[in-house]
Parts: C-alpha cells; sequence; structure tokens
C-alpha cells in the first residue's frame, strides 16, 4: 500500500522530530521518526538527517538506525559525517555504520575501512560487520539468496539486519535439525566462540533468533557473557524483535547492571518495554527516575514505557502518531 501524508502533515512530523517547539517529550519524538521510517521516502531521509545536531545520543542513534532501514544511498553523506565525528559518541558513530552496511553500497567499504582501528572497540567492530555484510550481499551466497526474495516470500522479519542468518535459515525455513537440542547447541557454540570472525558469529545469532524457541533464547542470552558491548547489545535488539517472555529475566539483569556498557542497558530497556509485561513496568519506571543513572539509560526507559503503554492499550500503529496516512508494513 502506497504511503502519501501532505506537505502539512509532514512538516508537523518534522517539527515535531525536531522539538522546533522546545516542548515536545523524547517518545512523541520516536513516535515521529517511526513514522519517516515507515514512509521511505527521500523527504524523510532530509528531515531525519537534520537531527544528529541534537544533544540526546539516544536519539541520534536511533536516526541513524532508520536512516539505515530506510536504504536509500541519499542517507550515506550524513551517516559518513557522524562516523568521522571523534567527538561524537560512540553509540552513534557505531549505529552509522551499521546503517552504511545496512544500505550496503560498494562505495562504503573504503570509507568504513578507514575505521578498524578506531580507538572506539564498538565503531571498529561495526565496522568490520559492515564491511563483510556489504561483501556478502555481493557474493555469489548473497546474490542468489536476494534473487530468492519475492513479493510472495513472507520474510519472518522485516528489518535489515547487520548480518544474514547462517545459510540454512536465510528465510527461517526450518526443519528439525535445526530446531533440535543439537542444532540449537551448534549454533550456541559458534554464537560464543571469540576465535570465529565476528560476522560469523552474528550470522549464528540471528539465525537463533528465526528459531526463537526457549533454547534458542537460552543460547542467546548466554552471550551476554562476552566481553563486546557491541554484541551484547545486539542480543538485547534481537530478545526486542522476539518478545519472548522467557527472555525477561536476563535483559532485567542487563538493566540492572551499572557496571554493564549503556548501550547494552539502552537496548534492554527497550526490549523490555516492547515485550510489555507486567512484571518489567515497576523496573523501567524505576531506571527512568534515577538520578545517578545514565541518560541513555533513563531515556531508554522513557522510551520503553511509552512502547509498554502503547503495547497495553488499543493503539493499532505504534510509529502512527501524527498522520492519518496509511502506513505500509
Amino acid at each position: 500500500m502506497a504511503v502519501v501524508v501532505s506537505p502539512s502533515e509532514l512538516q508537523a512530523l518534522e517539527d515535531c522530530l525536531l522539538n522546533k517547539s522546545n516542548n515536545v517529550a523524547l517518545h512523541t519524538r520516536f513516535r515521529a521518526l517511526f513514522t519517516l521510517k515507515a514512509l521511505k521516502s527521500e523527504d524523510s531521509v532530509k528531515i531525519i538527517a537534520k537531527g544528529f545536531s541534537d544533544p540526546s545520543a539516544l536519539l541520534k542513534h536511533e536516526l541513524a538506525y532508520c536512516l539505515g532501514q530506510i536504504g536509500k544511498p541519499t542517507a550515506l553523506p550524513a551517516l559518513e559525517t557522524v562516523l568521522r565525528d571523534a567527538t561524537e559518541d560512540p553509540m552513534v558513530r557505531h549505529e552509522a555504520a551499521e546503517a552504511m552496511g545496512a544500505i550496503s553500497n560498494p562505495s562504503s567499504v573504503p570509507i568504513l575501512n578507514e575505521f578498524l582501528a578506531d580507538p572506539q572497540r564498538s565503531v571498529r567492530e561495526t565496522c568490520e560487520i559492515a564491511v563483510a555484510k556489504i561483501e556478502w550481499d555481493n557474493s555469489e551466497e548473497g546474490k542468489k539468496h536476494h534473487a530468492s526474495i519475492n513479493e510472495s516470500t513472507i520474510p519472518l522479519y522485516t528489518s535489515v539486519d547487520p548480518a544474514p542468518p547462517s545459510s540454512n535459515l536465510l528465510l527461517g525455513n526450518l526443519n528439525p535439525e535445526d530446531v533440535s537440542e543439537a542444532g540449537v547447541e551448534r549454533l550456541r557454540k559458534e554464537l560464543v566462540d571469540p576465535a570465529l570472525p565476528l560476522f560469523q558469529r552474528y550470522r549464528a545469532m540471528f539465525a537463533l533468533r528465526n528459531i526463537g524457541t526457549p533454547a534458542a533464547v537460552d543460547a542467546l542470552a548466554s552471550g551476554f557473557s562476552d566481553e563486546s558491548a557491541l554484541f551484547k547489545h545486539e542480543i538485547a535488539f534481537i530478545f526486542g524483535q522476539l518478545l519472548s517472555t522467557h527472555s525477561v529475566p536476563s535483559l532485567l539483569q542487563v538493566l540492572q547492571n551499572p557496571s554493564e556498557s549503556d548501550m547494552v542497558r539502552h537496548e534492554a530497556a527497550e526490549a523490555l518495554g516492547g515485550i510489555a509485561t507486567p512484571e518489567v513496568l515497576p523496573h523501567l519506571r524505576e531506571w527512568m527516575n534515577k538520578e545517578d543513572a545514565p541518560r541513555v539509560v533513563r531515556e531508554s526507559c522513557q522510551v520503553a514505557i511509552d512502547m509498554w503503554e502503547h503495547e497495553n492499550s488499543d493503539e493499532f500503529q505504534y510509529a502512527n502518531a501524527l498522520t492519518s496516512a496509511p502506513i505500509a508494513a
């Protein structure tokens, strides 16, 4: 279904996202952002790119994510500028690099290669994975996979992921061997093996997501013992996609751990907001109101509470907050 918005609706979305009135709540700005993401237009790209001057690292990281998901090469200059800004929060720079990988233009590879030795581990690891993804997209396996996708294909998840699932699970074509105890354990071992390339470990991660059983959730949760904040934040993101109540205990442990990286705790908070079970709300409120908690954690809990309230309401769509236009899935 085509998405049509009027110029006035588009301006309202821009005014909301950029907080031009200086009194728009952060969670409302997020709803405007995801409405713009759903439009997938050049206008969306232009508006979203204007937001990188905002002081909120959480918002800027989400801006970069949405530009990657929209997938238009016109976003690449803005993303490159963010990646090159050494004064920017590493969480934002990492997301800019990941978005470049999501857009998957070969012209990004030389730029990403420049940052494979970046002082910030999350940035250099993201660039490593983004380069590998672009190369995979242009490999025989990648080309064959993309050619096999047509309008009749219904993917398990619509996101553009930083790595494809392991080969036999690319389209979620599960068989008994995949979901068996041995199959899940094989993927778990691959997931947590630090000797393997990160891209290969990510492929195991997304394969476990596509399996999605409680055993697969437990396998994914074992990755929270890894040393890489980037790796752990991706597991938390995946739990937000799976929406499995089985992941709630491990996510709460991450959120409540003050020694854990902010980017991991932020992703855990938003995953909990999406899962939206009754027991998570008091914890989200607690951390939103903790004055000594990192800003990105507090803001993530604010957004997560809005997500929780949406999931427990009669609202049809989270993103379609400011426009009556139909938003395509």
